[in-house]
C-alpha cells in the first residue's frame, strides 16, 4: 500500500454518498507498501479501505481480481471484498484513477512473526489453495521467469548503482534459473505476494489474507516460496519460523515430493523476483511520493541463503 495519488476530500465524500455507507468522516493515506494509492476511510455507518490502481495494475485486470476475492469470500476464506456501490458498480474512477472501496478487515500484520503466527499463515495459504482448485479463471505471471529478464534488462546498468557488481550476480541467477526452473510442477491460481504485511492476524489467528493484485496463474509451490522467503528471515534465517510455515501449509495441502524436491529453486525465483522489483522502485520511485521504498539487497542475502542449499 502507498499513497501516489491525492484524492481531493469533496471527490471522496461524493464517492462514499454512492455506496449508502454513512457520511465521510475521515480519510487518511497508507504510506506502506509500493503498488496502488491506499486510504483508511471512516464514514459514520463504518471502516473502509480505498484503493486507487496505480500504472503498474491493469485496469483490464480488475474483472479477475474481483472475481477472485468474491470465490475466496463465498469459500469463507478471509480475504475483502470490493463493494459495489447502490448501481452494483464495484469499479470506481476516483481522481483520474480506477478504484474501489474495500471492506476492512480487523487485525494487524506482524513485522516479526513467530513459528505459531507463521504456521498460522502457512495453514491459511493452504486452505486458500484448496478454495481454488474450482476457481475457473487464470491470468499470466508478468513477473515470472520472463519477466525477470524484462525488468533486469530494464534496471540494466544501475543496478550496480544499489550494490557493486550487483549486475552480473542477477545475470548469473537468471543463467541457473533458467536451466533449473521446476515449470512442470502443478499450477494454479496464487497470491504471488503473501508477505507478512499481507496477512492480518490478531495473536495467533489470521484474520485476513490481502492485497491480491499480484495474483496469478503460476506453479502453485512457488507461493509458498515466496512466503518462505519473505516470512523466515529477521533479517538472519529463522529456522523454526520456516519450519512452521511448511508444516502449517502441509497440514492443509500436502506438499508432493516432487515439490519439496523444488523448492529451494522456487525460493531462488522468489528472491530474485523481489530483487528486482524492488531494486526497479528504489531506482525509480518519485521523490514526493508517500511510500517506503524496500531494499533490494535484503533479497541477495536470502538468495544467497537458498543457492548454499
Amino acid at each position: 500500500m502507498a499513497v501516489y495519488t491525492q484524492v481531493p476530500t469533496e471527490e471522496l465524500a461524493e464517492l462514499i454518498a454512492r455506496y449508502g455507507v454513512g457520511e465521510l468522516v475521515s480519510a487518511k493515506g497508507i504510506a506502506e507498501g509500493v503498488e496502488n494509492s491506499n486510504y483508511l476511510v471512516d464514514t459514520t455507518g463504518g471502516r473502509f479501505i480505498l484503493t486507487l490502481y496505480e500504472k503498474r495494475v491493469d485496469e483490464t485486470d480488475l474483472p479477475f481480481f474481483l472475481a477472485l476475492l468474491d470465490h475466496l469470500a463465498d469459500s469463507a476464506s478471509p480475504v475483502p471484498r470490493a463493494l459495489k456501490d447502490r448501481d452494483g458498480v464495484q469499479v470506481q474512477r476516483v481522481a483520474g484513477r480506477p478504484a474501489c472501496l474495500i471492506e476492512f478487515l480487523p487485525g494487524v500484520s506482524v513485522a516479526r512473526p513467530t513459528a505459531a503466527q507463521a504456521q498460522a499463515a502457512g495453514a491459511a495459504l493452504g486452505r486458500m489453495h484448496n478454495s481454488l482448485r474450482d476457481f475457473p479463471l487464470g491470468r499470466p505471471n508478468s513477473l515470472g521467469p520472463a519477466g525477470w529478464h524484462a525488468l533486469a534488462e530494464r534496471c540494466g546498468s544501475q543496478l550496480d548503482q544499489i550494490a557493486p557488481g550487483l549486475g552480473s550476480r542477477v545475470q548469473a541467477e537468471l543463467k541457473w534459473l533458467d536451466a533449473h526452473w521446476p515449470a512442470d510442477l502443478p499450477r494454479s491460481v496464487v497470491h504471488a505476494d503473501l508477505f507478512p504485511d499481507n496477512v492480518l492476524m490478531l495473536g495467533d489467528r489470521v484474520t485476513g489474507l490481502i492485497d491480491f493484485y499480484f495474483s496469478c496463474t503460476e506453479v502453485r509451490a512457488w507461493d509458498l516460496a515466496v512466503m518462505h522467503s519473505a516470512w523466515a528471515f529477521a533479517p538472519d534465517y529463522d529456522a523454526a519460523v520456516g519450519d512452521a510455515l511448511i508444516a502449517g501449509y502441509d497440514a492443509e495441502h500436502p506438499l508432493l515430493p516432487e515439490e519439496v524436491t523444488a523448492f529451494s529453486a522456487l525460493a531462488r525465483g522468489a528472491c530474485l523476483r523481489f530483487l528486482l522489483t524492488r531494486a526497479w522502485d528504489w531506482l525509480n520511485t518519485p521523490a514526493d511520493a508517500l511510500v517506503t521504498r524496500k531494499d533490494p539487497l535484503a533479497f541477495l542475502k536470502r538468495l544467497d541463503h537458498y543457492a548454499a542449499l
